[in-house]
C-alpha cells in the first residue's frame, strides 16, 4: 500500500532547498574533479617535457634497439646472423673439436701503396755461428710493414711564358699564352684549390685553420685570400652546378630534406635568427646532391627548388607541410619517410621510465611493428624491383595493415598533446604517403640517404666561411 506523508509548506522548503544544495555540491564536485584530471594532464605532459629536454641534453642520442628486445629495425642486426665476417676479422686456425682465432692478427696494409724497403743486417762482426764459427748465410727475411704518413709540402710553381722576338725588326714579338686557369691570376694552383676545398667541405676543416696549416708549412696566406679564392671557384664551377641540378630534377626520384644552418653577420639578420640549408638528392641515374641555402624554410622558398622538376616524379620527404603544396603544384608522387616516423616513438618510448617500460608499452608496440618493414627492405635491398614489390605486397602490407589498425584502436585513449599522442598524429595525417612506397619496388621505405643528420653533417662548420664571405668587398 502506498504511504502518505504529510509535509508542511516549510518542511517542503527545506527539502527543496536542500535539493538544490546537493545539486550544487554535484556540480561542484564535478568541476572540480574535471579541473583536477585537467591539472593531473597538464603535469604529466610537463613532466614529459621535462624528460624530453633532460634527455636531449644529456640522453645518448642513439635511436638503435637491442635486437633481442625490441628487434628487426637495424639493418645490420636483421643481416648479421647469415653475413660472412668482414676482411679485418682474424683468421681461424683449425683445431681439434673447435675452430680457435689467432690473437694479435691485424689487418693488412693496402697493397697497392708504394713500398719504401728499409733492410736491417747484422753487424759483420755478428754473423758468424755461436756453436762452431762458420759464416752465417742470408737464408730470407722476415717483414713487418708501418703506415708512414707525408707532411703537406708546399712548393711554389713558377711560370715562365717565353717571350719571341724577330732579329730584323721591332713587330715580330711573341709571348707564349697563359695556361687556362680556374681563378686568372690567382695566387693558389688548382690543386691547393682542391686540397682547401675537400678540407672545408669534406673534412670539415674551417678555412682559418687551413690558414694556420697553410703557414706551419710557410704559406702565409690569409683566411681571408683563402675565403675569396673559395667564392671564386663557386663561381667558375656554377655552370656545372647549373647543369647537376638539371639533371637532378629530371630524375625518377628525388630525395629532400632541410636542417637549421646559422650564418654570422649576415645584412639585416641576427646572428641567432635561424637560416636553413637543403639538401636535394637523386634516387635514380647519375648520384647527385645538391645544397641550397635559403634566410627561411617558407612555402615560397622551398617551392623554388623545384622549378623545372620532372612531372610523375616521385619526392621522398619527411612531414613539413610546404612538400604537400609542391607535390600537388608539380604533380609528383609523394612519399612519406618511414625513419621519421619512428623518431616520434623513439621519444614517446625514451620519456618513458624504465622501469616502467616493457615490451607492451604502446610506443614499443609500433617500434617493433615499423622494424619489420626495414627487416624486409634489408632482406630485399639486392633484389629486383618486381620481387622487392611482391614481398612488399605479400608481407610488408599486412604489416602495414596491423600498424594501422593499432594507431585506430589505441589514438581515442592517448593525450593529443603527448608525445605519443603527436607521434599517433604523425602516423594518421601521413598515412597515405607512407604506404605508398609499397606500389613500386623502386620506391624507397625512408629519406635516410638525404637526412639532414647524415648527409650535411660534413658542411654544417660553415657558418665562418659565411661570415668571411660577407665581410668581403
Amino acid at each position: 500500500m502506498p504511504i502518505n506523508v504529510t509535509l508542511s509548506a516549510d518542511e517542503l522548503k527545506a527539502l527543496l532547498a536542500m535539493r538544490e544544495e546537493h545539486a550544487a555540491l554535484q556540480r561542484e564536485h564535478d568541476e572540480l574533479r574535471s579541473t583536477l584530471r585537467l591539472v593531473t594532464a597538464e603535469r604529466d605532459l610537463a613532466e614529459e617535457r621535462l624528460r624530453a629536454y633532460r634527455r636531449e641534453l644529456f640522453g645518448a642520442k642513439s635511436e638503435a634497439r637491442d635486437s633481442d628486445q625490441y628487434g628487426l629495425f637495424n639493418e645490420a642486426e636483421a643481416l648479421g646472423a647469415n653475413s660472412t665476417p668482414a676482411q679485418e676479422d682474424t683468421p681461424e686456425t683449425k683445431v681439434d673439436a673447435h675452430t680457435r682465432k689467432k690473437r694479435g692478427h691485424r689487418k693488412p696494409l693496402d697493397p697497392s701503396l708504394p713500398r719504401d724497403v728499409v733492410r736491417h743486417e747484422l753487424p759483420e762482426a755478428d754473423r758468424f755461428c755461436a756453436n762452431d764459427g762458420h759464416a752465417l748465410v742470408e737464408i730470407g727475411v722476415e717483414t713487418s710493414e708501418q703506415l708512414d704518413v707525408i707532411p703537406e709540402q708546399l712548393r711554389v710553381i713558377q711560370h715562365q711564358r717565353v717571350k719571341y722576338a724577330c732579329p730584323c725588326c721591332d713587330l715580330g714579338i711573341k709571348v707564349t699564352p697563359a695556361p687556362p686557369r680556374i681563378i686568372p691570376r690567382g695566387l693558389l694552383s688548382e690543386s691547393a684549390l682542391a686540397w682547401i676545398a675537400a678540407g672545408k667541405y669534406q673534412f670539415g676543416m674551417p678555412l682559418y685553420r687551413q690558414a694556420g696549416l697553410l703557414r706551419r708549412f710557410g704559406g702565409d696566406i690569409s683566411s681571408n685570400t683563402i675565403a675569396a679564392s673559395i667564392v671564386r671557384v663557386g663561381l667558375a664551377t656554377q655552370p656545372v652546378i647549373n647543369l647537376m641540378r638539371d639533371a637532378l630534377l629530371d630524375a625518377d626520384l628525388i630525395y629532400c630534406d632541410e636542417t637549421t644552418f646559422q650564418v654570422l653577420k649576415e645584412k639585416g639578420r641576427k646572428p641567432q635568427t635561424k637560416s636553413y640549408l637543403w639538401s636535394q638528392m637523386t634516387g635514380s641515374g647519375t648520384p647527385i646532391c645538391c645544397f641550397t641555402y635559403t634566410p627561411g624554410r617558407g612555402a615560397k622558398l622551398a617551392d623554388k627548388l623545384f622549378v623545372g622538376v620532372r612531372e610523375g616524379a616521385a619526392l621522398m620527404t619527411d612531414g613539413y607541410e610546404p612538400y604537400n603544396g609542391i607535390a600537388q603544384r608539380y604533380q609528383l608522387v609523394h612519399l612519406g619517410c618511414w625513419v621519421h616516423c619512428r623518431r616520434y616513438f623513439v621519444k614517446a618510448e625514451d620519456n618513458v621510465p624504465k622501469a616502467a617500460r616493457s615490451p607492451d608499452l604502446l610506443a614499443t608496440r609500433f617500434i617493433k611493428l615499423i622494424g619489420k618493414l626495414f627487416v624486409a627492405e634489408a632482406r630485399s635491398a639486392k633484389r629486383k624491383a618486381d620481387r622487392r614489390q611482391r614481398l612488399r605486397r605479400r608481407y610488408s602490407a599486412r604489416v602495414l595493415d596491423a600498424i594501422h589498425n593499432l594507431m585506430l584502436e589505441q589514438s581515442p585513449g592517448v593525450l593529443p598533446n603527448s608525445l605519443l599522442g603527436k607521434a599517433l598524429t604523425y602516423v594518421r595525417e601521413q598515412w597515405p604517403k607512407l604506404i605508398r612506397y609499397v606500389e613500386n619496388g623502386d620506391w624507397p621505405i625512408s629519406n635516410n640517404p638525404c637526412h639532414a643528420a647524415i648527409g650535411m653533417t660534413r658542411v654544417m662548420p660553415t657558418p665562418r666561411l659565411c661570415r668571411v664571405m660577407n665581410q668581403l668587398p
